[in-house]
């Protein structure tokens, strides 16, 4: 490789977008059926309310609308979103059993 082509490959700030489109779209394509086929067992267990009753329901619910708001950051929006804020610990691990993938909006006030 002569210096001019390595110094074009250095300079070169990755894939095109329809590049980005044509190799990942039907890998997200998939993650997004998932996240309907999940919604929809949910629904024919007969929890219509979910959203309003689980607060992971409710968080995924808000992602879905970082998704599709057309702003910039979705991802890091997105992580906000799942991500718990508080600050102090907690006094005993009585009744914490596993990571939720959520936190209760409670803990983020």
């Amino acid at each position: 490789m002569t210096g001019a082509e390595m110094t074009t490959k250095l300079n070169h700030n990755g894939p095109t977008s329809q590049e980005v489109v044509d190799r990942y779209f039907l890998e997200h394509r998939a993650k997004l059926i998932d996240v309907a086929s999940f919604l929809d067992r949910i629904e024919r267990a007969g929890d219509t309310h979910m959203s309003e009753s689980d607060y992971r329901i409710a968080a995924l619910f808000k992602a879905l609308d970082v998704l599709s708001d057309g702003r910039a950051n979705r991802a890091g929006r997105i992580l906000a979103i799942f991500s718990d804020t508080t600050t102090e610990l907690t006094q005993s691990a009585k009744g914490v059993k596993s990571a939720t993938g959520a936190a209760r909006e409670e803990n983020n006030s």
